[in-house]
């Protein structure tokens, strides 16, 4: 092979192997524009994109009964112990604009939880009694328990609705307001949450 082949060759390696670092870079947004479903329902993907990536970022845990769009599913949107400092006088639960599904409130609740496993699945042990609000554009849910909810313990917020009909990823994010003098509601974390295509 002759100098001038070998350095067209290296070249086009190089160029690919910038295209493939550049492609790695941009995380989930455009794999494929049919991404695979996943098989294990209702549980995190290996790979995932966040809408928010700040180091003060925190994954929340979930579960989802389905996760394929336009089906009825329930969410678990789960906060353990570790995951608030302080009991919570308010909860708060933003949620994308282009998430477009309908949330009836009464298909709501705050709950007690039974944090799932192998063996077991998750689920509200005891609701815990509260006022639920939903934003009139969808964009947030406003949680007001009757007493602060303790920092001990899983708690959760359940849902029953049907999925969105557009896929990927959607950021979820809590804030809570702690009892006191000072109003203000602290970031605790998001849930990734992730619509699927139908499986044919």
């Amino acid at each position: 092979m002759g100098l001038p082949s070998f350095r067209r060759q290296l070249g086009r390696r190089t160029a690919a192997l910038a295209t493939s670092a550049a492609l790695a870079g941009v995380g989930a947004i455009a794999l494929s524009s049919q991404p695979e479903a996943v098989q294990a329902q209702g549980t995190p993907s290996l790979m995932e994109f966040r809408w928010d990536n700040t180091k003060d970022y925190r994954k929340l845990y979930y579960f989802m009964t389905d996760t394929q769009r336009l089906k009825r599913s329930e969410y678990y949107l789960i906060l353990k112990p570790k995951d608030r400092k302080t009991a919570i006088l308010k909860l708060s639960i933003s949620i994308p604009k282009y998430f477009d599904a309908k949330i009836d409130p009464k298909r709501v609740k705050l709950c007690k939880m039974s944090e799932g496993g192998m063996m077991a699945r998750t689920k509200c042990q005891e609701t815990i009694p509260a006022t639920i609000e939903i934003a009139e554009n969808g964009s947030a849910i406003e949680i007001f328990p009757d007493t602060p909810v303790p920092d001990t313990g899983t708690i959760g917020v359940y849902m029953n609705i049907f999925n969105p009909f557009n896929i990927g990823m959607y950021q979820f994010n809590a804030l809570a307001q702690a009892p006191g003098d000072v109003p203000i509601a602290g970031y605790l974390g998001s849930w990734l949450i992730q619509i699927d295509p139908p499986s044919n």
